[in-house]
């Protein structure tokens, strides 16, 4: 490649050379003459520097066997940079059976680049893959990413971001699939393909858009080595602007256009002799409860601490450590006990350099046999915003929490401040006066400046009705998180309503999640990248609603569930699937969940009239556990007459509204038939093409069609009124013969009555 500054449509090419580090012992350095087990590479949000040049930060993480801490450094060509430097190599994690299995390091390296470029390059290659059943030797790092400004979000394109852990291991009669971390900052679509110049294992294929390994067969039992790139693509249209002044038109999902960025994850993957059973948690390790979710967004203050926990277990054999591909000065903690089960703990302050950085973080739980499926999320490093007085905020996912130091304001009530919606109040402990919200809820305000996105709300005083005098102080403080659209901080906040977070004196803070799922068995959350869902009529959907409470024992309760075409649960244009704790629809299903949970599913239905989109509101109530006159003891009312009139002080909260959609209609279940004016059937809208073809309906525009249709209900109507009529004759005929007869018998009768008398 050309690397002239005077050619701004050319790549910047950025050379890597990795230089292989000596040893003093033989065995030593046979060792890392097959001491690759694959890399990532993954960027921060890129910086204009106002002086004509851009910072480029990227962090590479290097898997291999040994002393990771011994990789060597980087050899820029300084012909490329205006000025660049490089971090130390930190290991991050290793083996800790003693045995030198793994390893994993990290490098942070910063460049300072000219903007008169469209592009920005790097690749890197060395030697050697650890032995493998392919043959490979030789590997190649590259990444590119385009330097244009994007229209949607005004700020410098990113890159998806992706890692693994060093050792990926799988029993070969227990393989099927491996998900992939592939998390874009800017919301675009991310594809996985196996680079062109590495041919994939046998057996083995990649689901492109889902970004899983697969299997396609029995796979060979060894190392397998993989070769992958991440590209992204914009969701919606948009023009990218370069610092020269040219810019470039991109449509949405375009896949034959080049990648807005493509990196290259390499990883191996060692397949294991057949075990006897692949049953979770027996011979395989499985996560419990409350461990992230594979593809998770967390978020983590710059300064403080932030922890993550992951559990699993095993019946039939001990878990000994947990595997982490995660930054530097990340902690990891591991305990077990004698059940089976085992717990990490992974403890990571955020820099002030690693402000808005998305950070991979990768874990497995491993035994001796084999290990966990591999889960990955991503960590968001973000600001904390500091208020008048000492109000602090903190920005988590979802939400803000904000601390308030009593002594910092003399006098001041917790009893007498409210948000800006005065259903979410705050609480207080000795020290602090405290409160958490959600950004959609409790009044919280979006703001956008240009590069940031900002959620505002307020504390605020108030005076009650009955009082005449006061002597408190007056109070307004506002607070706020700002996050910057390079993260597509909409992405989280925006696109699903379906994290609710409210706070009440008696009940501390409690959230509600409201999720659309793709089954029955409530365990695969519809992905928010697929929003609006799309439905079609008469299909079940299926929904479920999880409390998250500070109180160990409170229960859920569903006190109704109603569908609106639009986002707005006052519309008068509704429809009552649940109503007074009582089921309405007559297709829901309730399933049994635990106390905090309610799943159910319902058919899915359309609104008449021009109407493609359905929202669905519920109200729900937490009760304290055991309150035999809360509202969740109650149940159903038929007469909303039974219903208390006052709430139980400390028993159970108000109602909270949460809303989830919209479900979008797609596809019709029968052939919709419309006339027109002049009384002709027409067709509304032809069905798509199928495999298995649909019956074939007449042409209703034809006069053999309409006409001949007609003609054969009338011919078929005559038939049968004159078929009626027929028998509806004979019928009164032998009726009135039979009346006659009668009648005749009884006179004859009695004429003989008389004569004997006489």
């Amino acid at each position: 490649m050309e690397a002239s500054a005077n050619t701004p449509t050319r790549l910047l090419l950025l050379l890597l050379a990795l230089i292989a580090s000596s040893s003093s012992s033989s065995s030593s350095s046979s060792a890392s003459t097959q001491s690759f087990y694959g890399d990532s590479v993954s960027f921060m949000p890129l910086q204009s520097r106002g002086d004509n040049t851009y910072q480029v930060t990227f962090h590479r993480r290097q898997n291999g066997r040994s002393a990771c801490d011994a990789q060597s450094s980087h050899a820029c060509d300084n012909g490329l940079f205006t000025r660049s430097n490089q971090s130390a190599v930190q290991q991050t994690d290793r083996d800790a059976t003693g045995r030198g299995g793994w390893c994993q390091s990290e490098r942070r390296t910063t460049a300072t680049v000219s903007t008169n470029r469209t592009s920005f390059s790097l690749r890197d290659s060395g030697c050697c893959w650890t032995s493998n059943m392919e043959g490979q030797t030789n590997w190649t790092s590259h990444a590119e990413l385009d330097l244009g400004s994007r229209s949607d979000s005004q700020a410098l394109n990113g890159c998806p971001v992706s890692t693994t852990v060093s050792s990926l291991r799988v029993p070969q009669n227990c393989f099927s699939r491996i998900q992939l971390l592939a998390h874009d900052p800017d919301g675009d679509h991310v594809r996985c393909r196996f680079a062109s110049n590495a041919s994939a294992p046998a057996n083995f294929t990649m689901d492109e858009t889902g970004c899983e390994l697969r299997a396609a067969g029995l796979v060979a039992v060894g190392d397998h080595v993989f070769e992958l790139f991440l590209e992204d693509f914009p969701r919606q249209n948009l023009t990218l602007r370069y610092a020269g002044g040219a810019s470039v038109w991109r449509e949405a999902s375009d896949m034959n256009a080049p990648p807005l960025c493509k990196v290259m994850l390499q990883f191996s993957l060692k397949i294991l002799p057949p075990i006897a059973s692949c049953e979770a948690g027996h011979g395989l390790p499985v996560f419990l409860s409350r461990t992230p979710s594979h593809r998770d967004v967390l978020f983590a203050t710059v300064g403080q601490m932030f922890q993550l926990s992951a559990r699993a277990q095993a019946h039939h054999t001990s878990i000994h450590d947990f595997q982490v591909s995660g930054p530097q000065n990340m902690n990891k903690v591991f305990k077990d006990d004698q059940n089976g089960e085992a717990e990490v703990t992974l403890s990571w302050t955020p820099e002030l350099s690693d402000l808005y950085r998305s950070v991979p973080v990768c874990f497995t739980a491993e035994t001796n046999e084999t290990q966990t499926e591999m889960r990955c999320v991503v960590i968001m490093a973000t600001q904390a915003a500091v208020v008048q007085g000492q109000a602090s905020v903190t920005c988590s996912p979802n939400k803000m929490m904000v601390a308030l130091e009593k002594a910092s304001m003399p006098g001041i009530d917790v009893n007498y401040l409210k948000l800006r919606d005065t259903s979410c109040s705050l609480t207080a402990n000795a020290t602090h006066i405290l409160g958490v919200m959600s950004f959609s809820t409790c009044g919280t305000k979006l703001e956008d400046q240009g590069d940031f996105l900002i959620f505002h709300n307020e504390i605020n005083s108030y005076v009650l009705p009955t009082e005449v005098i006061i002597r408190r102080k007056k109070v307004k403080i506002d607070i706020n998180c700002q996050f910057p659209k390079t993260i597509s901080i909409s992405s989280y906040f925006n696109l699903q309503k379906s994290d609710y977070i409210f706070t009440e004196s008696s009940f501390g803070s409690f959230g509600y999640t409201f999720e659309i799922f793709t089954n029955s068995n409530f365990t695969s959350k519809v992905a928010a990248s697929a929003y609006p869902v799309e439905v079609r009529l008469l299909e079940m959907i299926y929904m479920g609603i999880q409390a998250e409470s500070d109180l160990p024992n409170v229960n859920l309760f569903v006190e109704s569930c109603k569908a609106t075409p639009d986002d707005n649960p006052g519309n008068t244009l509704s429809y009552d699937l649940i109503k007074n704790g009582c089921q309405v629809d007559e297709t829901i299903i309730i399933h049994k969940s635990n106390e905090t949970s309610f799943n159910f599913e319902v058919q899915a239905f359309k609104f008449t009239g021009n109407y493609d989109q359905v929202y669905i509101t519920c109200s729900v109530i937490l009760c304290e556990a055991g309150s035999s006159f809360s509202r969740c003891a109650q149940g159903c009312l038929n007469d909303p007459s039974r219903r208390r009139r006052k709430r139980l002080a400390s028993r159970e909260t108000v109602g909270h509204f949460i809303t989830q959609g919209p479900l979008r209609f797609v596809g019709q279940a029968v052939p919709n038939i419309a006339v027109d004016d002049n009384g002709t059937e027409m067709k509304k809208s032809d069905p798509p093409a199928a495999v298995n073809p649909p019956p074939v309906y007449p042409d209703i525009k034809s006069s053999e069609g309409v006409w001949g249709i007609k003609k054969a209900l009338n011919n078929i109507s005559t038939a049968v009124f004159a078929s009626t009529f027929c028998v509806s004759l004979v019928l009164m005929a032998t009726l009135i013969g039979y009346f006659m007869r009668k009648r005749r018998d009884e006179d004859r009768k009695s004429l003989l009555v008389s004569q004997w008398e006489n």
